[in-house]
């Protein structure tokens, strides 16, 4: 069992999510970075899609009641262990007694704890991820709040400390980020001086980034082809009739600051999508920092597809390095 002293900023239990209900209103929700997710568990030696502490911008104060193993992956917060700092991407012990915490962001947004066995917290619909506006999955369906103690699975594999991820394998933070999108669904309903400063732009993170969406500022604001509007659409000229919001599909409500939709976004709605940034770079999303720089590039369905498969090639690497 581990108590939580003190919660961070919004610290919530996660998986790899829960596929299959979108359609009915139910996002995935899972982890933000699922490489840095799938890496801490690993190290540990638990299943890639164990469910582990997402830790956002500002880390927990955790006492250990029992020994357990650990390992932090992700965001740069150097993990304290009764003061004494412990290594990023590598397993250590934690004996019973102790006292985790984490140091100040130096890049990322988003660490993963791991620890060998799991949290063992209820399944809902086949995951332990937590999904808030919906009151579902992780515990009790929330953030973390101090005093919650949070129970611990059996270890199920002889995982042993210093363990450590290989320097090719351990995930990269900060700076600026190139997000490649595939444009369609609603993009030719932008001008084409629109669709073209959307890519030419550099875009900031908003301070309102979270898991629903991350909004983007600073760029030039997009104008839509005028049309007179069908009925059921909005009368601005980026609504459209309520349609489906794939995860990771970019929406620009008014034409002024881009929203890529995540984990947790709601799935649909009357805004039209200009695009829809690929799989294999949501990851990057889940680790960008409020006022951190972006671009947006413009890719083929068949560059998604060869980037979806150099992605899945890394992630046999990281259980390849890390097996047994």
């Amino acid at each position: 069992m581990i108590k939580v002293l003190k919660p961070g900023l919004a610290t919530a239990i996660q998986d790899l999510g829960r596929e299959g209900y979108y359609h009915l209103g139910i996002p995935p929700s899972g982890a933000m970075d699922s490489y840095a997710l799938r890496a801490a568990n690993l190290l540990v030696g638990n299943a890639a899609g164990a469910a582990a502490l997402e830790c956002t911008l500002l880390g927990p104060e955790l006492q250990f009641a029992e020994n357990a193993l650990v390992a932090l992956s992700g965001a740069r917060m150097t993990p304290r262990l009764d003061g004494a700092e412990m290594p990023l991407d590598e397993a250590f012990m934690v004996r019973a007694g102790q006292v985790l915490k984490f140091d100040y962001l130096k890049a990322g947004a988003r660490g993963y704890l791991a620890v060998a066995g799991g949290f063992d917290v209820p399944e809902v619909l086949g995951s332990r991820s937590t999904y808030t506006l919906g009151g579902l999955g992780g515990f009790q369906g929330r953030r973390l709040a101090a005093g919650d103690e949070l129970p611990i699975g059996t270890p199920a594999a002889a995982a042993k400390p210093g363990t450590r991820l290989p320097s090719d394998l351990v995930p990269t933070c900060g700076g600026e980020v190139t997000l490649r999108v595939v444009p369609g669904l609603y993009h030719h309903r932008l001008t084409a001086d629109a669709a073209e400063a959307f890519f030419a732009d550099t875009w900031t993170v908003g301070s309102e980034a979270d898991r629903i969406g991350y909004r983007f500022k600073g760029g030039r604001p997009l104008a839509f082809t005028p049309r007179e509007q069908p009925f059921g659409a909005g009368s601005d000229p980026s609504n459209i009739v309520d349609s489906c919001y794939p995860i990771g599909s970019i929406q620009v409500p008014a034409g002024l600051e881009p929203i890529v939709l995540h984990r947790d976004a709601v799935s649909g709605g009357g805004y039209a999508m200009i695009g829809t940034v690929i799989s294999s770079d949501l990851d990057l999303i889940g680790q960008l920092q409020p006022n951190q720089k972006a671009r947006f590039v413009a890719v083929t369905l068949e560059d998604a597809l060869a980037a979806r498969r150099i992605y899945q090639e890394r992630l046999q690497r990281l259980e390849q390095a890390l097996a047994g």
